[in-house]
């Protein structure tokens, strides 16, 4: 399969199989690529360093009893540019370490949502600022709504 340099590059930190295939399914029917996924921290540290990566959706309990928010670290470290969004069930819980990702997609979600999500974010990171309004359920930190350009 050949780059698309229209198309976000996702990856996705998730360790419930089912969920990674679901949204990898969803990332590829919007005109996007998911380019690598893993269950857990150690799974990410594997990940090529050279992967153009513009969107990270990472589950905040994995496999080994690692967590999301260090996942979100790593990542943040190896691919700055990157956008973390955090898919979980626990999103109120998270509030208070937002900063350590950019947006929170709460569970259960729905298609149309990481659907809504993902053109967000393609408007926001391709074309600033997004055409669309702010899906429904999407939680984005103060950064985040500056490198948008969202009011």
């Amino acid at each position: 399969m050949t780059r698309n340099d229209e198309a976000l590059q996702v990856v996705v930190v998730e360790d419930e199989a089912l969920i990674v295939m679901d949204l990898e399914h969803m990332i590829e029917a919007t005109g996007h690529e998911m380019v690598a996924s893993a269950p857990s921290v150690r799974g990410v540290k594997h990940w090529n360093t050279g992967l153009d990566v513009d969107v990270a959706l990472v589950d905040l309990q994995l496999a080994g009893g690692s967590s999301g928010l260090e996942a979100a670290d790593y990542i943040r470290e190896v691919w700055p540019d990157a956008l973390v969004v955090f898919v979980t069930a626990n999103a109120k819980s998270l509030l208070p370490d937002i900063e350590k990702g950019h947006a929170v997609v709460p569970k259960p979600f729905t298609r149309p949502i990481v659907s809504a999500t993902l053109r967000f974010l393609y408007q926001g990171i391709r074309t600033p600022p997004p055409e669309d309004a702010v899906p429904g359920g999407f939680l984005m930190n103060a950064g985040l709504k500056r490198r948008l350009r969202v009011a």
